[in-house]
C-alpha cells in the first residue's frame, strides 16, 4: 500500500511524502498534493507511476512531523473556495438504527424518512454493472475555509446545540481540465456534526452539517478495501471515555461506491477543471447515540490501521460569533 501525506519542512517549506511500509520519503520537485497529481493526469498515467518518475527524495519521519504539527491536510487547495466537503447518509447497513432513534415518530408502525431511504438504499443502492441505482441522502458540508488539518481544532460555533465526531472514510477527487473526476485516494475522516441539532427537525440536517471537518493525515493511493474496520475515541483529560469500532467498505454499506460517486459527479457543478471534492462515505457510529455528551477540550481519536496514521482533533468551543447583516446604502 501507498499513502501521500503533506507536511510543512522544519525550515517551514511544503513537501509531499510518499510512504510504502514503514518508509516514508520525499517526493522530489512535488510541494503539493494538488501539483503531483495534475502532473500525473497530464502526463496520462497515476500516481504511483508519477512518484516512481520522480525518484526517491530524502527520508522523513511523519510521526515527529504530526507530533509537532506539521502534518498537513493530505490534500488542499491553493483558493479554498475549490475545495468542496460533501457527504452522503444513510449509506451503512448500521445507520439506520441510530438515525432512526433520532427522529423517532409517535406511531411505531410508522416508518421514519430515515428509514424509509435507508430501505430504499437497501432495495437499490448496489445496481448490476452499467446501471444506476436510487440516489442517497446528500449534503453540503462547506469548502476549503472549513477544512482542518489533522492534530488542529475542530471549533464549533456558539450557536452549536452539540458537537459530535462521526468516524468516516472520504474519497478525495481532483477534477481534469476536461471535467472528468479522477479519483486520487481515500483518507480517514471526522464528518463532525451538531446531531442536537438535527434531531429537532430532519428538515435542519442542512444546518447541523454546516461545520468544520478534518481528514487525513495520509491518503491511501488505490482502492478501498472491501471490508474496513477501525476505532472512534472519545479522550478527556487523557483518560478514553467512550470507544467504539466502525465498520465501512463495500462489504458494509447499502450503497456501492459507483453509485455514491454517481450521484454526487453527475452535477456539471461539481465537474469543474481544477475543482478538488473531499466526500465522506457515511458512519453507522457516534457517541451522541450512546448518549456522550463532549465537553469542549475533548479529542476525537479515529484509527484504522489500513489508512495510516490515526487522525485526532480536539473539540474548540468558540463563542457566538454571528453578526448582523449591514445594509447597504444605494
Amino acid at each position: 500500500m501507498m499513502f501521500l501525506s503533506q507536511l510543512k519542512l522544519p525550515d517551514g517549506r511544503r513537501a509531499v511524502a510518499a510512504r510504502e511500509g514503514e518508509a516514508a520519503r520525499l517526493v522530489p520537485g512535488a510541494a503539493t498534493t494538488l501539483e503531483l497529481a495534475q502532473a500525473a493526469i497530464a502526463a496520462g498515467h497515476g500516481l504511483r507511476a508519477e512518484i516512481a518518475a520522480r525518484g526517491q527524495g530524502d527520508p522523513v519521519d511523519l510521526v515527529a512531523a504530526l507530533a509537532e504539527g506539521r502534518l498537513l491536510l493530505p490534500v488542499d487547495h491553493p483558493d479554498p473556495a475549490h475545495l468542496h466537503l460533501t457527504g452522503t447518509g444513510l449509506t451503512h447497513l448500521g445507520s439506520a438504527s441510530t438515525r432512526n432513534a433520532m427522529h423517532s415518530k409517535a406511531d411505531p408502525e410508522s416508518l421514519t424518512d430515515s428509514m424509509k431511504m435507508f430501505r430504499m438504499g437497501l432495495e437499490g443502492g448496489k445496481p448490476g454493472q452499467g446501471q444506476i441505482g436510487v440516489q442517497p441522502e446528500w449534503f453540503w458540508k462547506g469548502n476549503g475555509h472549513a477544512a482542518v488539518a489533522p492534530g488542529a481544532g475542530l471549533a464549533s460555533p456558539g450557536f452549536a446545540l452539540d458537537a459530535g465526531e462521526e468516524p468516516e472514510i472520504a474519497g478525495i477527487y481532483l477534477i481534469g481540465a476536461d471535467g472528468t473526476p479522477f479519483r486520487l485516494g481515500f483518507a480517514l475522516g471526522n464528518e463532525f456534526s451538531d446531531h442536537v441539532t438535527e434531531r429537532g427537525n430532519y428538515l435542519w440536517l442542512a444546518h447541523s452539517k454546516l461545520r468544520p471537518a478534518s481528514f487525513g493525515p495520509e491518503m491511501l493511493v488505490g482502492d478501498l478495501p472491501d471490508h474496513v474496520e477501525g476505532a472512534s475515541r472519545v479522550i478527556r483529560d487523557g483518560a478514553v471515555i467512550w470507544e467504539k469500532p466502525f465498520l465501512s467498505g463495500e462489504a458494509n454499506m447499502s450503497h456501492s461506491l459507483a453509485n455514491l460517486e454517481h450521484h454526487h459527479f453527475k452535477y456539471a457543478l461539481f465537474r469543474q477543471p481544477g475543482d478538488l471534492h473531499v466526500h465522506f462515505f457515511g458512519t453507522a457510529t457516534l457517541s451522541f447515540a450512546d448518549g456522550i455528551g463532549v465537553l469542549s477540550g475533548d479529542m476525537f481519536e479515529i484509527e484504522c490501521p489500513a489508512f495510516g496514521l490515526p487522525l485526532r482533533n480536539r473539540l474548540i468551543q468558540q463563542p457566538d460569533e454571528s453578526i448582523p447583516v449591514a445594509v447597504a446604502a444605494l
